[in-house]
């Protein structure tokens, strides 16, 4: 539903001396730029939010126009955000190799490329499917651009800020099957909200060198051991663990979703206490990839058996 912008926009990056002579294609560099698996995430989300919002059966047409118009959204939030942290990106190992900071692309051209995906998803979610669907999916991509990406270097709050930029895509395939938003679609924003915290803080945790050296504050200030950061994942554990029997309480979903809902939190909060006992590189990444796991899992759990 993971980046810093410069004090100025670069508009235009000259081709770095260094460049390897094989380097990725145009498609490469566009699914980098757009950042494809994020991006995907993004779409799944919605998808799951349209299906839980579906009464009877499911309109395919209607869906496929949503992800098309979220599609070009989400794709759009991730070339703007190359382009304002284009020399941010310069400074990091894991990020120096995007087709902006290593001059395969100008950024003028990301730029113009960056609104005219916002431009044409949001026009087309209002055309297509509705305007409270292209209201919230304007929203997502406000909140991504305007406060998350700014406040990445200057407090380590911005992981909220973002988190609730990540959370919204659910509530946008709700909307698009069923233009309001009630009790369910809170349900899945509150789920993809706290889902996010443990997963960033541990990407967060450990990459903690790379983005000090960037500028970023993503952890809390003087948290040299962990243990704050830590914490924080474990209580967001509780607290989503908590929230995903919500469903399975109010009758929306089946015991069969109790019991695996059951079985996956206890394999993340598993995970996110092993981090919080040792707060190493290996737990942090085991936190990881049990996120990873765990919401496709969940989100699946919660479409096959909803009553």
């Amino acid at each position: 539903m993971n980046r810093s912008a410069p004090d100025v926009l670069p508009l235009d990056v000259a081709v770095a001396p260094d460049v390897p002579e094989i380097v990725p294609g145009l498609v490469a560099d566009l699914l980098i730029l757009t950042k494809a698996r994020l991006s995907t995430l993004v779409l799944v989300t919605t998808f799951v939010g349209f299906c839980m919002a579906s009464r009877d059966s499911i309109d395919w047409l209607l869906l496929l126009h949503t992800l098309l118009g979220t599609a070009l959204v989400a794709g759009s939030a991730a070339v703007l955000n190359q382009v304002f942290e284009t020399n941010v990106d310069r400074l990091m190992e894991r990020t120096k190799g995007r087709p902006l900071p290593a001059g395969r692309m100008k950024a003028v051209r990301a730029l113009r490329l960056g609104i005219s995906l916002a431009a044409a998803g949001l026009l087309y979610l209002a055309l297509a499917v509705n305007w409270l669907t292209a209201c919230l999916a304007a929203a997502t991509l406000g909140i991504y651009l305007c406060l998350y990406t700014p406040m990445k270097r200057r407090t380590s709050f911005c992981i909220m800020i973002g988190a609730i930029s990540g959370a919204i895509p659910p509530v946008i395939g709700w909307t698009a099957a069923r233009p309001s938003i009630n009790a369910g679609a809170w349900i899945l924003f509150g789920v993809l909200f706290l889902w996010q915290i443990p997963h960033f803080l541990a990407i967060a945790w450990m990459y903690r060198d790379e983005y000090a050296q960037a500028g970023f504050i993503m952890l809390r200030r003087n948290d040299i051991c962990g243990v704050k950061t830590a914490t924080e994942s474990f209580l967001f554990t509780i607290a989503l663990s908590l929230l995903t029997m919500v469903p399975a309480i109010t009758g929306r979903a089946t015991a069969a979703y109790l019991v695996g809902a059951l079985a996956f939190d206890a394999i993340l909060l598993g995970c996110a206490t092993q981090f919080l006992l040792r707060r190493t590189r290996p737990s942090a990444r085991k936190l990881f990839f049990a996120t990873i796991i765990y919401l496709p899992c969940l989100l699946g759990l919660m479409v096959f058996t909803k009553a």
